[in-house]
């Protein structure tokens, strides 16, 4: 914990690191992961708005995994190995729900 103390970033300089993100967000007991629309990148996801899981078990599906569409505010850091899979080298960190549907739109995200 005091390394990440360590590593914080005023607040000032979180913002502007902060993107606006579209795409598909999946979750489940063991992984919680983003793809980008216009990149196809795959990231392990991190709710520190606390708002996307609760969202997305709103939805009340029968499987987990599921994917829905997400708008979401939001930054990027490098993942933690001991806790997110080798499969992921980054996480999104997101901070503001902005839009979750089941639609998913025609395009890059298909």
């Amino acid at each position: 914990m005091a390394i990440s103390a360590c590593n914080q970033k005023s607040g000032e300089e979180k913002k502007s690191d902060t993107k606006l993100i579209k795409g598909l967000y999946s979750f489940g007991p063991e992984i919680k992961s983003f793809t980008d629309c216009e990149e196809g990148r795959e990231y392990w996801v991190a709710d520190s708005a606390k708002t996307l899981e609760l969202a997305y078990s709103n939805f009340n599906f029968e499987k987990p995994y599921e994917p829905v569409y997400i708008e979401v505010e939001c930054h990027f850091i490098k993942s933690d190995s001991l806790i997110v899979s080798a499969d992921f080298d980054s996480t999104m960190v997101v901070t503001k729900l902005l839009k979750m549907t089941k639609e998913i739109p025609d395009g890059p995200c298909r």
